[in-house]
């Protein structure tokens, strides 16, 4: 057989949810969007999506521009009102990002839940399922467009609706723990974990609607430390790094 001719073999996750913390964008402990964090971002991301056989959609979160559960626990602001300012910080730094993946010459395209046509596409199901299909990363901003709901639960109902195989959620540790490993000395990483598991023992994974969600669906989650170089990557094609929930 002509090697040359022949199709790359895919081998791991065909489309894939990375859920992107805003805490990605920025250096430990602090706000805005540090071009070095944004850089290393880019780089990962490029790597995963040059993957054969890889879709990619990211929903990207925006706790390092305003957290609106905050704002709304002062009192000053209605949790409704904050929650609206929390997305338009998601489609800050999912801006940020689609401008720096075009710099690495990763085609993407910007979709946002609210409407906000300047700068962003609506997200349409339809839409967002063929610029996959053109091996496009597509970034999702702005939650569920609707206040209420966490960046998780929005990765988990778009990981549903875009008909995922696997939602991946980049944190700050390894995987998930018993206990905050920064705290208590004595905690230990679960390898693998049920939802019915991470539920019952109250894990801090995702929020109980996102694992509901993931559950009832049947979209297994991995949780991974996204500052190691090359685990985004090592997570798409099918590698055990961090914590796996499943059904």
């Amino acid at each position: 057989m002509n090697t040359s001719t022949a199709k790359p073999r895919h081998i791991g996750f065909r489309r894939i949810l990375l859920k992107l913390s805003g805490e990605a964008f920025c250096k430990p402990g602090a706000f805005g969007i540090d071009p070095d964090e944004l850089d290393l971002i880019s780089q990962e991301l490029k790597q995963a999506a040059a993957i054969p056989g890889t879709q990619l959609a990211i929903v990207v979160g925006g706790g390092n521009i305003i957290r609106g559960a905050e704002l709304a626990a002062q009192g000053h602001i209605h949790q409704a009102t904050a929650d609206h300012m929390g997305m338009l910080g998601t489609v800050i730094n999912g801006l940020a990002l689609k401008e720096k993946l075009l710099a690495v010459d990763v085609d993407c395209r910007l979709m946002s839940a609210i409407e906000i046509r300047a700068v962003a596409e609506p997200f349409i199901r339809g839409r967002a399922l063929r610029h996959l299909e053109k091996k496009r990363v597509v970034i999702l901003a702005a939650g569920t467009g609707n206040p209420y709901f966490t960046t998780d639960t929005c990765a988990a109902l778009r990981a549903t609706e875009l008909e995922c195989d696997v939602l991946l959620k980049a944190t700050k540790v390894d995987g998930v723990y018993s206990a905050d490993p920064r705290k208590d000395p004595s905690a230990t990483r679960y390898q693998s974990l049920t939802f019915a598991e991470a539920m019952s023992k109250r894990l801090r994974v995702m929020d109980m609607t996102a694992l509901a969600m993931c559950s009832e669906h049947n979209v297994p989650v991995t949780v991974f430390d996204f500052k190691t170089r090359g685990n985004i990557a090592r997570v798409a094609r099918g590698e055990l790094v961090g914590t796996s929930l499943h059904p």
